[in-house]
């Protein structure tokens, strides 16, 4: 099975290896458990070898892989007691940000998310993971129940962009993504915000201002894709790797200018690779961080949410001798 990026083939060609084996031993009943055994440790030695030399580029390219957990996986294998919450008590549901009431390692919360759809007739429900006003007018009513009954809000974004069309701006997608910084900068529940895939323009911000911003290791958060920007600076497309790397759109490149609280490894070879053990490394991280918001008073929370997002950005000059 070939891989979606050509820089994982040399992965799929060992792991088409270690299935041809599994297979030859099921239907003829030889022992290759040692072949097996020894491919899969090769295996995990070049994942660890690839991965630990990504560039910007190919990390993007891997927060859009087609198996890579969305927000539904997240809420099957890391919350319980799941119970959906629809519309925006306006104009309608949209289904490329789902919410609803869970429980994260024992804790209860509001789960909002964005989700992009796994096959044809998802992926056209969900706009391709692409919010309209409607649905971050719907976000911002679920967190304004959370705030009413003192449940912490948890995002999960994995958006490339707010939908642009003609349709979205008749209908205030600037003014709905706009009205959600600033409401979620004042909310009075701790709130944590997780990007999970991709983390795109205005269609991420609209549920991405929090207390706590953690970042997958294979994710990215920008202003705009690599291919938008290459197409403005350079005219040129193709130059998407050279605009990965100069838009600083990684979660380490991040976390150096506090933008990202904490990065949450991935398991060898990606999360799409073992989908349940990433949601259950980052159930326990959520997990974590929601017990530690929680014991602050709602007026320490506050300024120093208030104090994170104003150090986003700071320029300190040194002042020129003589």
């Amino acid at each position: 099975m070939s891989a979606p990026f050509d820089f994982l083939d040399p992965l799929a060609k060992l792991q088409d290896k270690i299935d041809e084996l599994r297979q030859l031993s099921e239907s003829t009943g030889v022992d290759v458990a040692r072949e097996v055994a020894g491919l899969e440790e090769k295996l995990a030695a070049e994942s660890v070898r690839l991965f630990a030399t990504l560039s910007p580029w190919q990390r993007v390219q891997l927060s859009r892989h087609p198996l890579r957990p969305q927000t539904s996986d997240y809420i099957d294998n890391c919350c319980q007691d799941w119970i959906p919450l629809a519309g925006d008590r306006l104009y309608g549901d949209d289904e490329a940000i789902m919410s609803g009431l869970a429980t994260i390692g024992g804790v209860r919360c509001m789960v909002i998310g964005q989700q992009k759809g796994k096959d044809v007739h998802e992926r056209r429900r969900c706009n391709f993971g692409m919010p309209h006003p409607e649905g971050y007018r719907k976000a911002m009513l679920k967190m304004r129940l959370a705030e009413r009954f003192g449940l912490p809000v948890v995002c999960l974004v994995n958006t490339p962009g707010a939908f642009p069309g003609v349709e979205a701006e008749e209908r205030g997608q600037s003014i709905a993504i706009a009205e959600n910084i600033r409401d979620m900068a004042a909310l009075r529940t701790p709130t944590i915000v997780v990007v999970i895939g991709e983390g795109g323009s205005g269609g991420a911000l609209g549920i991405g201002v929090g207390d706590r911003m953690l970042m997958l290791q294979n994710s990215y958060f920008s202003v705009i894709s690599p291919e938008g920007c290459a197409a403005i600076l350079w005219k040129d497309g193709s130059k998407r790797d050279l605009a990965a790397e100069r838009l600083g759109l990684t979660a380490e490149v991040l976390k150096g200018h506090h933008v990202v609280d904490e990065i949450v490894p991935e398991p060898p070879g990606g999360a799409h690779r073992r989908p349940r053990e990433m949601a259950a490394r980052l159930g326990e991280v959520i997990a974590r961080n929601l017990t530690e918001l929680q014991k602050l008073p709602i007026d320490a929370l506050l300024a120093q949410r208030y104090e994170k997002l104003r150090r986003i950005g700071q320029v300190v000059e040194e002042a020129k001798a003589g």
